[in-house]
């Protein structure tokens, strides 16, 4: 259950993604870190050690549930059995933030094991928000909405990605998770402006900030390179510099530092929560006022 003294959001602070290889460390020197986040499919079981282990760090560090198996963006109709699981592990861990990705991984019943981008249509939207409706109605929360990174366009697309993210969050009244690498990646990969992604997104909106790491396909990132957003190296300069223009518009906003392949020692973690952490203190808040 939540300790009485956390308040119900997110503190404007780093925080880290927490993985099962590092939970026992983790429960034996309490860190000290601002907030924790967690991939809600870890935590579907009833009961179990995993479950165990999340109540006792729940008790002294705010949460956020990060979803990855929703399939907002499928045709399908919303998985009832993901969502009655989510809802069980919300009430019992209260956790401050419940996010997922603007994406799609299943169709026809079968599952992917991936966040497949979504044609920038207005027939992919109105499938999008009607599935973020149904599932904030029936979970009783406000959802965040994270950006993924892309490989590859849409003939059928009609809107830019920006555009189609504030028109969800508009049409959704639901927050913006802004995955700052999965901006700075698909630049890289689609040729777009990232400045331009982070002038269009409305600042009440977002309500969460992700930084992570990516690799090149080759050996020296430059022009002809793609990017892979692996989640396996440290946040780079580059993303790093797209994170402070970030702060700059929008103000301080909660921030997490994901790894989730070739994990580090929990120490490198904590240290780039700290790099995170010194540009938040650089930055001012500007406005936390919510859209409307």
């Amino acid at each position: 259950m939540r300790s009485p003294n956390f308040p119900l959001k997110l503190p404007t602070q780093a925080g880290i993604g927490l993985r099962g290889p590092h939970i026992n460390e983790f429960l034996a020197t309490r860190p000290d870190i601002a907030w924790l986040e967690v991939h809600s499919e870890n935590y579907f079981g009833d009961g179990g050690l995993a479950l165990q282990q999340l109540e006792q760090i729940r008790t002294d560090y705010p949460l956020s549930l990060h979803g990855v198996g929703l399939s907002l963006g499928s045709s399908d109709p919303l998985n009832l059995r993901h969502l009655i699981k989510l809802k069980n592990l919300i009430a019992s861990v209260e956790p401050q933030s419940v996010s997922e990705h603007l994406c799609w991984s299943s169709t026809g019943g079968n599952f992917l094991n991936d966040l497949l981008p979504l044609p920038y249509s207005e027939e992919a939207l109105a499938t999008v928000c009607d599935h973020i409706s149904q599932a904030q109605e029936f979970l009783g929360r406000r959802l965040l909405i994270e950006n993924v990174s892309s490989y590859l366009r849409f003939n059928q697309e009609t809107l830019t990605e920006w555009d189609f993210l504030r028109e969800v969050a508009q049409r959704c009244d639901c927050d913006i998770l802004l995955d700052i690498n999965n901006i700075y990646v698909s630049s890289i990969n689609h040729g777009f402006d990232a400045q331009s992604y982070l002038a269009a997104i409305p600042p009440a909106r977002i309500a969460e900030i992700h930084l992570a790491g990516h690799e090149s396909d080759v050996a020296d990132e430059g022009d002809d390179s793609f990017l892979i957003d692996t989640h396996s190296r440290p946040v780079c300069d580059a993303v790093w510099s797209l994170y402070a223009d970030a702060l700059q518009r929008f103000g301080s906003r909660p921030t997490l530092i994901e790894w989730d392949s070739d994990l580090p020692a929990l120490a490198v973690l904590l240290n780039e929560a700290d790099k995170a952490q010194q540009i938040l203190d650089a930055h001012t808040p500007t406005s936390h006022a919510r859209a409307a």
